[in-house]
């Protein structure tokens, strides 16, 4: 017989073409830390990532049936926003006296909405999580009295059926005070692309800058809030004597923004000699030599940057703050320091021209990096991008299931673009990319790789009808994903 447990924690399975291909699913970080604050305050937890068990939505609703937890809470992005709200739907049914709870970066910013769209749903959690999901599972064990005793959230009222809000909830100061993501919970040796895993951190929060296409300063709030150096380093060292993990990826929006910050990382790394490599991302314009060539010497492999545009008339609408001469030389310094260079672009942004495409796929070609990924403009709530655009009614499509990045959902006919050539030209730009003699030559193991990417991405959802969704549709007849 299973043991009941306080909090059930779902993580959505999602459509995405690219992780198919690539085979890589990462574990849900932002439920491991939930956990660990809900574990840290004597609460029974389960993760059930779906995305990595594809069990679909009738075996999850079983397991929280046999389980039957105080409270369900699923997170959504944009693009699994229906599939995250199905499992609640199904759970509410078999478990109605359960508190069933939805967070994320898509419901953030569309909380009434999200709460008119299924019944099932009975509170929205808006930024920051830790501190709410530790006061919803207090009010389940009636800790406290009422919901409207937990900020942060949208509710509707048990009684009434109304939907009210609550204070907004403080930021997080202080980051160290929060406990290591719980990857006990999840079984870390089934993700990833080989048998040395690669494990994520977070070791920041909080933007300070303001692109138009991005959301994360709406989140995680526009001032930069840090955790120490030691902190960091300790979570890396139970990634590795715990987990065997010394492939690390730092999750962080702006990893570099402070280089005293990053340089006191890689040094608390060697002062440990710890045996590790890392990847992580950086503005163009917070790089330098010597900061790269120290993170070089502490283990890391791979500098990403989100680059966006070869055009710096599109740059300056985006609100990017770079110039085209800063990605040149930033990717420049890391090659000379020995790094792997990763860069992204942006196309079919409100604005370009066919003309703007071309500069950015030939600027990105001629960038030579190592790896490099395009995607296409998809204004995502909350993001300013998303508003003026809504305004103008120049949004085509709100079908959520279709905003993967590789579809466009915006009238570009109205814009003096056109859908198929917007779609011709992320094919183009990757083929151009990845089919070149000399990169294939000093990059065998791609070619596999963009194979299967661009037979997954983009052709097979042309035989499947043009909806993208192939072994997806079996989650909604509540039956396995495979």
């Amino acid at each position: 017989m299973n043991k009941e447990i306080d909090v059930m924690l779902i993580n959505p399975y999602g459509e995405n073409a690219l992780k198919n291909a690539l085979g890589f699913i990462a574990p849900p970080l932002n439920l491991m830390y939930l956990a660990s604050s809900l574990e840290k305050e004597s609460y029974s937890v389960k993760i059930v990532d779906d995305d990595l068990l594809q069990k679909g939505y009738k075996h999850v609703s079983e397991m929280a049936e046999k389980l039957n937890p105080h409270v369900v809470a699923v997170t959504a992005t944009t693009s699994t926003i229906k599939s995250g709200l199905k499992y609640l739907e199904l759970v509410k049914n078999i478990l109605p006296n359960s508190l069933t709870v939805i967070g994320g970066p898509h419901v953030t910013f569309m909380p009434l909405e999200t709460l008119k769209d299924s019944e099932a749903i009975d509170v929205v959690v808006m930024g920051e999580g830790e501190e709410t999901m530790v006061e919803l599972a207090d009010q389940s064990s009636r800790k406290i009295s009422d919901l409207e005793d937990v900020r942060g959230i949208v509710f509707r009222d048990p009684n009434t059926g109304s939907l009210k809000s609550t204070p907004d909830r403080p930021l997080i100061k202080d980051l160290d005070s929060l406990p290591f993501p719980a990857r006990h919970l999840v079984p870390f040796k089934s993700y990833g692309v080989s048998k040395e895993q690669t494990g994520g951190i977070i070791t920041s929060r909080g933007c300070v800058y303001s692109c138009s296409y991005c959301s994360s300063s709406l989140i995680m709030g526009n001032k930069f809030r840090w955790r120490s150096p030691d902190n960091v380093v300790d979570e890396i060292e139970e990634l590795i004597d715990n987990y065997q993990i010394r492939e690390i990826g730092f999750m962080d929006d702006t990893f570099m923004l402070i280089k005293r910050r990053a340089n006191d990382i890689a040094n608390e790394i060697k002062a440990r000699g710890m045996d590790l490599s890392f990847v992580a991302s950086s503005r163009v314009d917070r790089v330098d030599p010597e900061l790269l060539q120290n993170l070089k010497n502490s283990g890391m492999q791979t500098i990403y940057y989100g680059v966006e545009s070869g055009s710096q008339r599109i740059l300056d609408l985006m609100k990017k703050g770079i110039t085209l001469k800063n990605v040149e030389t930033a990717v420049k310094s890391a090659k000379n320091a020995g790094l792997e260079v990763l860069t992204s672009f942006i196309l079919g942004y409100p604005g370009e021209t066919e003309d703007d495409m071309n500069k950015t796929i030939d600027f990105s070609t001629r960038l030579d990096s190592d790896y490099c990924q395009y995607s296409i403009l998809t204004p995502f709530p909350g993001t300013p991008v998303y508003n003026e655009l809504r305004e103008k009614n120049l949004i085509d499509n709100d079908d959520w299931d279709e905003y993967t990045v590789l579809k466009p959902v915006l009238k570009y006919d109205e814009m003096g673009l056109n859908k198929k050539m917007v779609e011709r030209k992320l094919v183009t730009a990757y083929l151009k990319y990845y089919a070149r003699p000399k990169y294939l030559l000093n990059h065998r193991h791609m070619f596999k790789v963009m194979f299967k990417t661009v037979i997954r991405s983009f052709i097979l959802p042309k035989l499947m009808g043009g909806n993208g969704k192939g072994w997806y549709q079996n989650l909604d007849n509540n039956t396995s994903s495979k």
